[in-house]
């Protein structure tokens, strides 16, 4: 993998939780860390060895500073970020659940640095010059008009520059609406080659009626066969991506996932666990099938180290997947628990 460079592009956030599963009504401290659905990745996968960097945009202050910081200390290249001298960190508060009580996101980013920010002033061939993959995610033009042009002139740029792009689906209601997301997000694909989530998604059959209406939160193999062949006519793909989950309880989950690759479907095994941090799971399975098709994994390993990257993630407090060896993740995708000596 020595010529792959990675960069991905998205919002840095401050993640503000309180300790021992407490509530924010409850709690009189909460413990500071940094996260983003892409920065997520671009950490995952420099922790795998990966050359990865990220551009963001965060305020020219101390805080700024310390998110960035962070990456940094994970491996990660920062040199493409860009300091603000308006706007403000985006934050979100996040509520672990415990048992029967399920986890809660309280986002607080609105007018931050990056949502502000005029992206028509950012030469993007420039930017992505000596790079080979591009990731992006839906959650991004959920943001604000600039961060919608920001994924339109990124998509492009890397076209031009014959770049492998990645594009992470991401719906966030709380960010924006559901037709809107998927107006949007459609425009993006013809840019993408591989794409994890088959939502927000147009995809209209004959009548008129989207064909993923109606599809099962638990598709059989013949359901999702059916719409990755759809999706991949229309649009080429190399890659689809997308995990099931399972919910027992808030502290117990389970996961499987689908995958289109070269062709044909190909589903993991299931995997059952206890969850000490969900955040961050679905960028994890992301990064964790980007990393194994770098590695030209066989397509079954694939689809499972791609589970099993998400999973380990969930025993991590913290957005970021901190797993710095690949045999980790191939042992629990083997299922193999021995201790390592």
């Amino acid at each position: 993998m020595e010529n792959i460079r990675f960069i991905t592009m998205g919002e840095l956030l401050l993640r503000l939780s309180p300790p021992n599963y407490e509530k924010i009504r409850t709690t009189d401290e909460f413990k500071v860390t940094y996260g983003g659905a892409e920065a997520n990745v671009a950490a995952a996968l420099s922790n795998l060895g990966v050359d990865a960097s990220y551009l963001t945009v965060v305020p020219d202050s101390s805080i700024g500073k310390a998110a960035i910081r962070y990456l940094r200390s994970n491996d990660v290249h920062c040199s493409p970020c860009i300091y603000a001298p308006e706007g403000r960190m985006g934050i979100y508060f996040l509520e672990e659940g415990f048992g029967v009580r399920s986890s809660k996101v309280t986002y607080d980013r609105k007018d931050s640095a990056f949502a502000k920010y005029d992206f028509s002033t950012v030469d993007f061939k420039e930017k992505l010059q000596g790079f080979t993959w591009l990731h992006m995610s839906g959650i991004t033009p959920a943001l604000s008009d600039n961060c919608r042009k920001l994924v339109t002139y990124a998509l492009k740029a890397a076209k031009e520059l014959n770049m492998t792009v990645s594009f992470d689906c991401n719906f966030r209601s709380a960010l924006w609406g559901w037709q809107e997301a998927r107006d949007c997000i459609t425009e993006y694909l013809p840019y993408v080659d591989v794409l994890f989530g088959i939502e927000p998604i147009n995809l209209c059959g004959e009548d008129g009626k989207d064909l993923k209406d109606g599809l099962s939160m638990n598709p059989t193999y013949k359901e999702q066969d059916r719409i990755f062949r759809e999706l991949h006519k229309r649009y080429n793909f190399k890659a689809i991506g997308r995990h099931v989950r399972y919910v027992h309880s808030g502290s117990e989950n389970s996961l499987k996932a689908f995958m289109w690759y070269n062709g044909e479907t190909y589903e993991s095994r299931t995997f059952r666990f206890n969850i000490l941090d969900r955040v961050g799971g679905g960028d994890a399975f992301a990064s964790g099938m980007i990393y194994a098709i770098m590695r030209n994994m066989p397509p079954e390993e694939i689809v499972n180290f791609a589970v099993a990257s998400s999973v380990i993630k969930h025993t991590m407090h913290g957005d970021f997947n901190i797993t710095d060896d690949e045999e980790s993740i191939i042992k629990l995708m083997n299922q193999e628990y021995e201790i390592r000596r």
